[in-house]
Parts: C-alpha cells; sequence; structure tokens
C-alpha cells in the first residue's frame, strides 16, 4: 500500500503541490491569529494573514521549473509578512524553506549559497523595521538564519547522497563488466593454451610416427628382419601419443571428474627420452649441458621441453638432415636453449614450412607467456637455429 502510494505521488507532482499549499494554509491561520492578539489593534488578524499566504504558497506550483522565481517571490512574500508585524515564525517561512531546498537540489553550490544570504538579509532587516510588538529581536534574526540554512543543507546532504549512489553504481556496472571481460578473455587465453598444446603433442607424434612408417615401408623392400623393431617403435609412438593426447583433453574435464586422472608434465628430464624417439625416426640428436643444471618451475620446464619437441619435430619433417643439436646453458637465473639442425640443401625452412603453419608462432607464444625470449631463423650455412632464454624461477 505504501508503494503504491509513492509511485503515485511520484508520478502525480501537481497532487502534492496542491496537498503542500493547502497545509501550508491552514497552519498559517493560528499563528499569524496568535500573532495579532499580542497587538492592541486589529490591524493583523487570520483573516488578512490569509492573502499572504497564498501569496507566498503559489509560486511553489512552479518551483520545479522556475525554482529561482519561486525563492525571489516567496522572500518577497516573507519580508512583507514581517515588516506588517508579523512574528517571523517556520510558518511564515516555510514556503521560502521549500523554494530553498528545491533551488539547492537543482543549482547547487554558489548561486544557492547567494539567494540564501539575500532572503535572510531580507527577512531579517524587513521583521526588525516592522517589529510594533516587542519580539524578541534574538528570535526575529535567528530565525530565518536557522530555518533558511536547514534546507541548503538538507538539499546538498541529498545530493551528495544521491551522487554517491551514483557513483557505487557505476563502480559495480564496471566491475561486472570487467568480470565479463576477464572471463571471457581467460577463457580465450585457456584455448590458445590447450590448443598449442594439442598441436604440440599431434604435430610431433604424428611426424614421428610417419618417419617410422615410412621407413618401415623402406626396409620392408631392402631389409625385412628390422621392419619389426620399427613396427615396435611406431606402437611406442601411438601410444604414447594418446597418453599425451588424453592428459591434454583431460584439462577439461570437470572438476569432479576423477576417472581419467592427468599424468605428470613433461620437461628437460625427459630429453633423453625424446631424442630416442626421434633416432627411431632417422634423426640423430645430440644433447649437451653447459653450467649447473637447475630444477625449473613446472611452467618453465614444460615450455622448454616443448619447443624442443617441436623444433626437432620440424627438422624430422621439413629438413633433409639427420642431426641435429641441443645445447642447454644455465646461467645464474636464465637458461638458453638452442636446437640447430645441420647444414644441409632444403635445411632453411627446417622449422617453418613454406606453406605456413602454427610451429614458430606456438613456440614464440609459449616463450613469451613465461617471461622469456624467443628467436628463430636460418644460419649463414644453410641449417635452422631455434633459440630462447626462460627464467629459471618464475
Amino acid at each position: 500500500m505504501v508503494i503504491r502510494l509513492r509511485r503515485y505521488l511520484k508520478d502525480h507532482p501537481r497532487v502534492v503541490d496542491v496537498a503542500l499549499i493547502v497545509l501550508l494554509l491552514c497552519a498559517a491561520s493560528g499563528p499569524f491569529a496568535l500573532n495579532s492578539n499580542l497587538s492592541a489593534t486589529d490591524n493583523l488578524s487570520w483573516k488578512s494573514a490569509i492573502p499572504l499566504a497564498l501569496a507566498s504558497a503559489l509560486p511553489l506550483l512552479w518551483r520545479r521549473s522556475h525554482p529561482r522565481i519561486a525563492v525571489a517571490v516567496t522572500v518577497a512574500c516573507a519580508a512583507v509578512g514581517g515588516g506588517a508585524g508579523y512574528l517571523v515564525t517556520p510558518v511564515l517561512l516555510a514556503p521560502v524553506m521549500i523554494a530553498l531546498y528545491e533551488l539547492a537540489v537543482r543549482v547547487p553550490g554558489r548561486t544557492t549559497h547567494v539567494y540564501y544570504l539575500v532572503a535572510t538579509v531580507a527577512v531579517v532587516l524587513a521583521a526588525l523595521a516592522g517589529d510594533r510588538y516587542g519580539y524578541p529581536w534574538l528570535l526575529t534574526i535567528l530565525n530565518p538564519v536557522v530555518f533558511f540554512l536547514l534546507p541548503v543543507v538538507l538539499a546538498e546532504s541529498a545530493r551528495l547522497r544521491k551522487e554517491n549512489l551514483a557513483a557505487i553504481t557505476a563502480r559495480a556496472e564496471y566491475a561486472e563488466r570487467s568480470r565479463e571481460e576477464e572471463a571471457r578473455y581467460r577463457v580465450a587465453e585457456e584455448r590458445v593454451r590447450i590448443a598449442r598444446e594439442l598441436h604440440d603433442v599431434v604435430a610431433h607424434h604424428l611426424a614421428l610416427a610417419n618417419a617410422q612408417a615410412s621407413t618401415a615401408a623402406y626396409l620392408a623392400r631392402e631389409n625385412p628382419h628390422r621392419v619389426q623393431r620399427i613396427l615396435t617403435e611406431l606402437s611406442g609412438t601411438t601410444s604414447a601419443a594418446l597418453r599425451e593426447l588424453k592428459a591434454t583433453v583431460g584439462l577439461l574435464r570437470q572438476p569432479d571428474d576423477v576417472v581419467s586422472p592427468l599424468e605428470p608434465a613433461p620437461g628437460l628430464a625427459q630429453l633423453s627420452d625424446l631424442a630416442a624417439t626421434f633416432a627411431s625416426a632417422g634423426l640423430d640428436v645430440e644433447i649437451t649441458i653447459e653450467g649447473e643444471q637447475r630444477q625449473l618451475s613446472e611452467g618453465v620446464d614444460l615450455t622448454a621441453y616443448r619447443v624442443v619437441q617441436e623444433a626437432l619435430t620440424n627438422v624430422t619433417k621439413h629438413a633433409s638432415t639427420s642431426t641435429a643439436a641441443v645445447r642447454l646453458a644455465y646461467g645464474d637465473d636464465r637458461v638458453t636453449i638452442t636446437i640447430a639442425n645441420g647444414a644441409g640443401p632444403a635445411t632453411s625452412t627446417a622449422s617453418q614450412p613454406a606453406g605456413g603453419g602454427y610451429g614458430i608462432v606456438g613456440m614464440r607464444e609459449r616463450v613469451q607467456s613465461a617471461g622469456g625470449r624467443f628467436h628463430a631463423g636460418p644460419q649463414p650455412d644453410g641449417g635452422f637455429t631455434v633459440a630462447t632464454e626462460l627464467p629459471i624461477l618464475r
């Protein structure tokens, strides 16, 4: 019921204005008549107060559209009442207070302060000049000062409260938008990371499987007794591909899904096994370690392993050489990894096929996300080098 009444009054401001004027007229008769009893004459009475109260209340109908005019008219009426001998009471000052409040809400700042000072001075001077009945001069001065200041303070407080509410709402909306944008960014970043991981796993093992299958097909004609060993290695390659693919796809499972636990992520400790898998495909990988080996963080260790894996995979796919060198140089806070294939007539595209691909792009993204530096390019002798620096701890 109360909510419906508030909504109705908000939608019908004129009803509020009329009710306000009626209340002011009803309140004016009592105090004004009481003031008239203080004199020995009949010049002041409630009948003579009604026109003054009506003239003071009617401008409030336009206080929203013309707040300055409303203040000026109500102040003039209050000054006339005080000069005529009426006691400066809150009832006499009420129209001015309402008009000042509306002005302070709509035109805050210096304009409201000027109108307040002018209204106070005008009413005080008129009341002091028209005091023929010995009203307390302190009351005549304090009433306009205090009661005119009250609506200005209340309006300023309401304005600040409204601005604070608007600021809080704006911050909440901004925070909501930021959360949504952050969520979208994290989803996109995770999709790129998973896509990069899938590319590394699938490209590496498929390249090895293709090389081993080609070798087996060749040996079946030239050296049949070695086919069984190649096929066994091919089976191991495909099994490893399935295991890593299952672990990678397992990142997408639900948090409560414990059916497919993840295996530990590979790192530089598995470089010997990685080199052995490439040896079965006909690529001889030489690993050199300089400096004291340091333990890398899990993310950096995986990044280093994937860079070596992708670079050697590209050598297998795109280079005509049968040798590659991997050098690990450990410093105080960084590890430098260099992968170089031997010179040959077709090695200038060892790490990037002529038709384009995501090998170098994926390696560069991995290294940059780990806080390192990446470089890939041809050697003067016709080979190709992939070099990266990674922080040891991150």
